[in-house]
C-alpha cells in the first residue's frame, strides 16, 4: 500500500468493489487501495447451500463485459484451474454459487491493492482530501476519491426484531455453523430464490429432519424469475440510461413493477422443489406434508416455546395463527451507507425518501470540494434501475466508474443491439422535461 495520497480508496471488498479493483489493476498509474475489516475475502459463506446456482450468466463476471482480455475473468479462472473443457462438457446453464465464490476468492488473491483486517472507522475531510481512520488503529490514509462498496445488511422484519438471533435466523448466516432442526417446527419466511433454496435444503434433510415445515410468502404465489430475452433488456446500459432520466416517482413505480425480473425464483429451482414436494409423502410416510402458505404477511411473533406467529391472509383478508420453534428469515437486505461516513453524511444530498442521490457515474451528489468524488456500488436501485443490486451489470458499472476516475472513456460503455427505444426521444426530452408541441395541442390530440 502506497504511503502517498491515493487516487481512490475503496471501502469494503465485496464483488462490486472487487470488480473495480480488477479493472484498475490494469492501470498501474492509478494509485488505488481497498479496505475491509474481514481477515480474508469471502462471499456470503452462510448461503453456500449445496446445488444453489447463480441467476446470472458466467460471462457477467467481474471484468468480461468491459474488458474481455482482462486476466481476472471467469474464463481465465477456468483455464488456470484446468477446468475449461470439463466446464464446457458439463453444459450447465448457470454455475454454482460455490464455484463463483471460489472464482471471486481467486481474483482477490491476485490483487495487491486489497487490504484486509482494515476496518474503516471514520471518513473525514482534511485539507481537501478524504482521511480514512481504521478501527484497529492502523496509520490513517488520505485519498482524492472514494468508492463505497460495503454491501447490504440483512433485513429483519419488524415483527421479528425482538427475537434472539438463533430463533429468528436470517438465511445469510445459515451455513456458518452446523445446525440441527430435527424434531422442530420450522417456518421459512420469504418467497424468493433464497426461500426456495432453503426449502430444498430442509426437504433434503440438510439440517436434520424437522417435525414440520411451513413456507410463508407475502407474494400471491411462488413466482418464477422472468429471464426471457426482452425482460433481460432491463439489464442493459441503454435501459439504465433511460431509467435514470425519469422522474423519481416514476422510477420507484417501475422498480416495483419489474420485481420479478430480478427477484423471482429460477424456474429450475421451482421445478426441483415441486418434484421434491410431490415425492415427500412417498419418501417420508407418516410425516406431516410441508405446508405452503403464499399471500401471508407476518404481523407479529411472540417469543416462547414454541413461538406464536400471527399472519394476515391477503387472499381472504383473515388473520391466522401458527406455531414454530425456528424461523428462517429469507427476507432480503436493506440498502444503507456505512456508519464510517457519518462525519460527512450531512453533506450528502438525498432524494425525497432520504436515499443517496446518485449522478450518472454512480457518484454521490454532495457539496464537497471540486475533484473529490464519492462513488457507490449497490446503492442505485432507485436511480439506475433493478440491475444495480444484481451481478448482471457489475463490470459495466465498474467501467463507468473507472472511466469517470480516469477522465476519459477508456472502456466502451455504450452499446448497439436491438432497436428498442425506451423513452420518447433523447434523454433531454424525457417525461421530466418534455413539453407538448404547440401544433399538437392546437389540434386537440389527447394522450391515452
Amino acid at each position: 500500500m502506497s504511503k502517498d495520497i491515493l487516487d481512490l480508496a475503496g471501502i469494503g471488498i465485496g464483488p462490486f468493489n472487487l470488480s473495480v479493483a480488477a479493472l484498475l489493476d490494469q492501470h498501474q498509474h492509478v494509485d488505488a487501495a481497498f479496505f475491509d475489516r474481514k481477515p480474508r475475502f469471502d462471499w456470503h459463506p452462510g448461503m453456500q447451500l449445496p446445488g444453489a446456482r447463480l441467476q446470472t450468466s458466467f460471462l457477467k463476471d467481474l471484468v468480461t463485459g468491459a474488458d474481455p482480455c482482462n486476466p481476472h475473468s471467469f474464463l481465465n479462472y477456468l483455464v488456470q484451474h484446468r477446468r475449461f473443457y470439463p466446464f464446457l462438457s458439463a453444459e450447465m446453464p448457470a454455475i454454482s454459487r460455490r464455484e463463483f465464490a471460489d472464482y471471486l476468492g481467486w481474483v482477490a488473491g491476485r490483487l495487491p491493492s486489497l487490504n484486509f483486517s482494515h476496518g474503516v472507522k471514520s471518513v473525514t475531510l482534511e485539507d481537501g482530501l478524504f482521511r480514512l481512520d481504521f478501527q484497529a488503529g492502523q496509520t490513517p490514509v488520505h485519498a482524492r476519491n472514494l468508492c463505497v462498496g460495503t454491501g447490504m445488511r440483512p433485513h429483519i422484519p419488524p415483527a421479528c426484531e425482538a427475537l434472539p438471533s438463533d430463533r429468528g435466523l436470517h438465511c445469510i448466516h445459515l451455513m456458518e455453523q452446523d445446525r440441527d432442526f430435527s424434531g422442530q417446527q420450522v417456518a421459512v419466511i420469504g418467497g424468493g430464490q433464497s426461500g426456495a433454496e432453503v426449502m430444498l435444503g430442509l426437504l433434503d434433510g440438510l439440517w436434520g429432519q424437522p417435525a414440520g415445515i411451513r413456507w410463508f410468502s407475502r407474494r400471491p404465489n411462488f413466482e418464477p424469475l422472468d429471464e426471457t430475452p426482452f425482460t433481460n433488456l432491463y439489464f442493459s446500459p441503454g435501459y439504465v440510461d433511460t431509467f435514470r432520466h425519469l422522474p423519481e416517482q416514476r422510477r420507484r413505480e417501475l422498480v416495483h413493477y419489474q420485481k420479478l425480473a430480478s427477484d423471482g425464483i429460477s424456474p429450475d429451482t421451482l421445478r426441483a422443489l415441486y418434484q421434491r414436494l410431490y415425492e415427500y409423502p412417498l419418501e417420508h410416510p407418516g410425516r406431516p406434508v410441508p405446508e405452503l402458505l403464499p399471500g401471508r404477511s407476518v404481523y407479529a411473533v411472540t417469543d416462547g416455546s414454541p413461538m406464536n406467529l400471527l399472519t394476515r391472509n391477503r387472499v381472504d383478508d383473515q388473520f391466522e395463527e401458527f406455531q414454530a420453534d425456528q424461523l428462517l428469515l429469507c427476507t432480503g437486505f436493506d440498502h444503507s451507507l456505512p456508519p464510517c461516513l457519518e462525519p460527512i453524511k450531512s453533506r450528502l444530498r438525498g432524494d425525497s425518501n432520504g436515499r443517496p442521490r446518485l449522478q450518472p457515474s454512480f457518484n454521490l451528489d454532495w457539496d464537497g470540494p471540486d475533484g473529490r468524488t464519492i462513488y457507490t456500488v449497490n446503492q442505485g436501485r432507485f436511480s439506475h434501475g433493478i440491475a444495480e443490486s444484481q451481478l448482471s451489470l457489475t463490470s459495466w458499472r465498474s467501467a463507468v466508474i473507472v472511466n469517470h476516475l480516469l477522465g476519459h472513456e477508456h472502456y466502451p460503455v455504450s452499446e448497439e443491439g436491438l432497436s428498442v427505444r425506451w423513452g420518447s426521444g433523447t434523454p433531454q426530452t424525457t417525461a421530466q422535461n418534455r413539453q407538448v408541441p404547440r401544433r399538437t395541442a392546437q389540434m386537440g390530440i389527447e394522450s391515452f
